[in-house]
């Protein structure tokens, strides 16, 4: 198995000022265009497994969210889906992509069907990897948006993410994997370190969760059907947050939808089974 770690890390990084935020960008690879979006609490650094496989066929494009990973942001950058599509519309406007396909996951995948909706001459297929369901509240994240927006909780948090039992109960990473020793070496170095050393990177969890807006993945519930595109749910089996027998439920609401589902994986089968992810997406695009 190749150094993913080594390989990610080799990538030239652009900052791209895209509006209200600037974000690290990253590419390699040759072929069709494949923009790589991460979720939450992520970055693109979370795509590192799959991409040896997926570059063989396409040029992917990575970029960390706002409020996430290495990008910028202040108090004026919008945290909404639509705030976060907005910008990377306009990140493919600036790399001149005449048309490109989607791989998501997690709030990522509702930012990606915001930007597909935005974009539609250019937008393609969408892979979709366990996200948000309408209808569906996960009871933890709503509960972690209110607790968010208290002054105390981000130092607060930093305090927990000391604590093994923490990162490993369902208030934290628990309900993330189904090997929980995952959690530890590069995943914690790249996703957990970091917040508990700076502050900045906890507020920017912060913002970026509280800036989750409900009624636009509600809407979806109809909206779905103005993708002409394919879709695929790639769907972690196991998976607490987003459950697949409410997936399954979404599936007639696309105009062509169809399913994979990943055993032995929950919310991040792309950290979990990665080579599972990659053979599923490479094999939907050459479809």
């Amino acid at each position: 198995m190749p150094d993913t770690d080594a390989l990610y890390r080799s990538l030239p990084v652009r900052e791209l000022a895209l509006g209200d935020a600037s974000l690290p960008y990253r590419c390699h690879g040759s072929g069709p265009d494949l923009l790589l979006v991460h979720g939450f609490p992520l970055s693109g650094y979370t795509w590192r497994h799959v991409l040896p496989g997926l570059a063989q066929r396409h040029r992917c494009h990575l970029v960390d969210l706002a409020g996430l990973g290495g990008s910028r942001w202040d108090e004026g950058t919008d945290f909404s889906f639509e705030g976060h599509a907005r910008r990377l519309k306009a990140l493919v406007d600036q790399l001149g992509l005449p048309r490109y396909d989607l791989l998501a996951q997690d709030t990522g995948a509702t930012v990606t069907r915001c930007l597909a909706l935005m974009d539609p001459p250019r937008a393609r297929r969408q892979v979709m990897i366990n996200t948000e369901i309408p209808g569906h509240r996960p009871p933890w994240i709503v509960e972690y948006q209110a607790l968010m927006r208290l002054p105390f909780t981000p130092a607060l948090f930093r305090l927990l993410l000391k604590s093994r039992s923490f990162l490993r109960s369902g208030m934290a990473f628990g309900g993330c994997f189904g090997n929980l020793d995952l959690i530890d070496g590069d995943f914690h170095r790249e996703f957990v370190q970091p917040c508990i050393d700076r502050r900045r990177r906890m507020e920017g969890l912060r913002d970026y969760l509280t800036g989750a807006n409900w009624p636009t993945v509600d809407a979806f519930a109809t909206r779905h059907a103005e993708f002409r595109e394919p879709v695929l749910l790639l769907w972690g089996e196991d998976d607490p947050t987003f459950p697949l027998r409410r997936a399954k439920a979404m599936l007639p609401q696309f105009r062509d939808a169809r399913m994979v589902t990943i055993a032995d994986a929950k919310l991040l089968p792309q950290e979990e089974k990665p080579a599972e992810v990659a053979k599923a997406v490479l094999e939907f695009l050459a479809a």
